[in-house]
């Protein structure tokens, strides 16, 4: 007689059989000696007793009684919102688990949680859009205390991806490379994206030209890497690189971070990161103009997504509560 739990017969509680309930029962009421009829079949006082009360000579009186709840919890998610979840699910396959939240609280009054929300969809095995394995070439961050600037324009970080080439069209060569830079206010997560077929010096400073005109503000401060499109220091160039050029006559701090830590960029980054799952794992497009179309509509979604790190606001609600309250470090 095998009482032991294994991977194959797993039971909820106490994994005796029907025979061995049997037999205890029927023992204990010719001999009533309960401690050894619990010594001999390895069971609790409890369980004889609530076998013996239920037992009427059948094996089906001691078999175990489904556990589920008669009634559904009060607060457990109704039948209406589940179809709101299914309903969002189904017309957006590649919506996130924050805009698909903030949508449920704006459009339909949805009151529960973030965590409920996903509780209820891994539990009715809703599963989100997962695309191609697009590869992740960034390292694992230091747990290094930073303090992240509370103010608009205060810092902003910047940097340069590679656009993976599963997204080009077949009509364009596979040694063809496009480039999305990327710059990020680091106290509202507000981002600006633009692609190039190059990440040369020359479009760098045509990228926070244009940074400037799409924020509506010069930031106090641009952190980059050392790469030879944001500065000289590694390519032995003895003259001075445009972007310092640029940014000297703006009035804007370059802070360049120490060689081989990309995780000081750990905010640029991460969007990078989240690039990867929502837009280039389902883009395909056939020219430079295509890539920057697609990609002015999706850093619109961008800068609307609720984040976390600023209590499910979008960063355009951020920037508009910082602005609200004075908190600016940028002069336009």
């Amino acid at each position: 007689m095998n009482n032991i739990i294994t991977e194959k017969n797993k039971k909820r509680y106490l994994p005796h059989d029907i025979n061995t309930r049997k037999y205890a029962v029927e023992m204990y009421r010719n001999c009533g000696d309960i401690n050894y009829v619990c010594r001999k079949y390895h069971i609790s006082r409890t369980s004889l007793w609530r076998w013996n009360k239920v037992y009427d000579g059948t094996k089906e009186s001691i078999t175990d009684k489904s556990h589920k709840p008669k009634r559904k919890h009060p607060n457990a998610h109704t039948n209406q919102e589940i179809r709101w979840i299914r309903n969002y699910v189904r017309r957006n396959p590649r919506i996130t688990l924050c805009e698909l939240w903030m949508k449920l609280k704006r459009e339909k009054g949805y009151t529960r949680t973030i965590t409920a929300l996903y509780r209820v969809m891994r539990r009715l095995n809703i599963k989100f859009y997962k695309g191609m394995n697009i590869k992740d070439t960034s390292k694992k961050k230091h747990n290094k205390h930073y303090e992240t600037p509370k103010n608009i324009g205060e810092k902003g970080q910047m940097d340069v991806k590679y656009v993976p080439n599963e997204c080009k069209s077949k009509d364009i060569p596979k040694d063809k490379r496009f480039y999305q830079y990327t710059y990020i206010d680091e106290a509202t997560r507000e981002r600006f994206l633009y692609w190039y077929e190059e990440h040369t010096p020359a479009n760098t400073v045509d990228f926070v030209l244009r940074v400037i005109q799409y924020l509506g503000y010069k930031p106090k401060e641009i952190q980059t890497d050392n790469g030879i499109e944001f500065t000289y220091n590694k390519a032995n160039i003895k003259k001075t690189h445009p972007l310092e050029v640029l940014l000297k006559e703006l009035g804007i701090k370059h802070h360049k971070i120490q060689p081989r830590t990309p995780q000081h960029n750990g905010k640029v980054e991460r969007s990078h990161r989240n690039d990867n799952e929502r837009f280039y794992s389902y883009l395909k497009f056939y020219s430079l103009e295509d890539l920057r179309e697609q990609g002015k509509r999706y850093l619109k979604r961008s800068n609307n997504i609720p984040m976390a790190v600023l209590k499910y606001l979008t960063p355009k609600e951020k920037r508009a509560e910082l602005e609200v309250f004075g908190m600016i470090s940028y002069a336009i």
